[in-house]
Formats: C-alpha cells, structure tokens, sequence
C-alpha cells in the first residue's frame, strides 16, 4: 500500500531524469509522447554528459545523455551511464531512471559533490561508482545555490501529477513518499525496481517508465 507520509516541509521535488542513448534520439521520443517541446540545458564537464529540459510546474525533467564530443571523465559518470547494461537498456529508448529531492544544504554529506555549469551552482549527492540509491527508486539530493531550473523554465501545459516506485523493498522508500509540490508520490512491491511517472499534458494523461 503507498505510504500516507508527509515529507518534511523543506524539502521539494526538484526533477526527474530520463536517460537515453543520444540526446537527439530522446528528444524526438520524449517530444512525441508529450507533445511539447524540450528546452536547451548544457553540458556538465566533470561527467561527460549534456541535457534538456521540460518544465513539469513546480519541478521539471532532465532529459539526459553522455555528451560524445566531451573527454572522458576521470570518474564515473553520474546516474550509471558507464554501465553497459544501463546503455543496452537505453539502447531500446529512453527511460525515466532516477528523481532528485531538493533540500536547503548539504554541508558535510559525504556524497555531496559542488557542479556548476555557466551562472548555475549546485550541490549534489553522486556515489563515487556512479551507482544510482536504491537502484534509482530512492532519490538523490540536490542543494541550489542559485534558482533552479523550475523557476525559470517555461510553463508548456505539462504537471507532474504522481511519481511511482516499485522495489522490492518498499518499506525503505517509505521516508520518501508523501506529496512534494502537488506531486504525489508512492512505494509499492515489486520484483524489480522501476519508476513510473504520471503527467497530465496537452496530450492528456501520459505515462513514463
């Protein structure tokens, strides 16, 4: 059964991430299933990979990819992207593979890494193998330093209206779950992990897994 949790009132949904083999590649798909346009996002150095983004309302997606005319990265690259069984997995399409909860500081996280890319500044919770917590049901943190995306990114009639993860322990994502930002998220059982995403777009109702 979904936890009925609150999650503490400081934290929000910053975003979701969809990983997928080449960013054009993810564009069209996401695009067509949506109905909207993605937005320019940027290259991030120290992982070797570049963006999109989508405003979601009060949060947002990452459309994301290893950026191939960026060096190879001393360390792993973040959300798993080295793995070879997450890029034969997005070799088939792009698929909604992790979320990220914003807080108000990381101070002293042991995970916490300090990223920026052009006016932006941000702190984020990156294991050192690139390993996503919890197979990418539980949520990585991020802290702003600057405004996030969401702020700034325009409003295309797409919300963000329930976010799903399936474990098979749920009982450990029950911390997360409750509503963030009108959001409402769940934990059920599963053999495997996924998440799957409700939005409500110019499309109507469409699901990401």
């Amino acid at each position: 059964m979904p936890s009925q949790s609150m999650p503490p009132t400081h934290w929000t949904l910053d975003h979701l991430v969809v990983a997928t083999d080449t960013l054009e590649n993810g564009r069209r798909w996401l695009e067509q299933q949506l109905g909207v346009s993605l937005q320019p996002g940027g290259q991030h150095a120290e992982f070797g990979t570049h963006n999109l983004l989508l405003s979601l309302g009060g949060s947002y997606l990452e459309l994301i990819a290893i950026d191939p005319s960026a060096p190879q990265p001393a360390d792993p690259r973040w959300f798993e992207l080295d793995r070879p069984e997450m890029q034969q997995r997005l070799a088939e399409r792009p698929h909604l593979i992790h979320w990220v909860v914003a807080v108000p500081e990381l101070t002293g996280h042991p995970q916490a890494r300090r990223l920026s890319r052009g006016g932006a500044r941000w702190q984020l919770t990156v294991a050192p193998d690139g390993s996503l917590p919890g197979g990418g049901a539980a949520p990585s943190l991020i802290a702003w330093d600057t405004p996030p995306p969401a702020q700034s990114l325009p409003d295309q009639g797409v919300q963000l209206e329930q976010l799903e993860l399936s474990s098979p322990h749920p009982e450990r994502l029950a911390h997360w779950t409750g509503s963030y930002n009108g959001t409402e998220i769940v934990a059920q059982s599963a053999p495997t992990v996924s998440l799957r995403a409700t939005l409500v777009t110019p499309k109507g109702h469409v699901r990401l897994d």
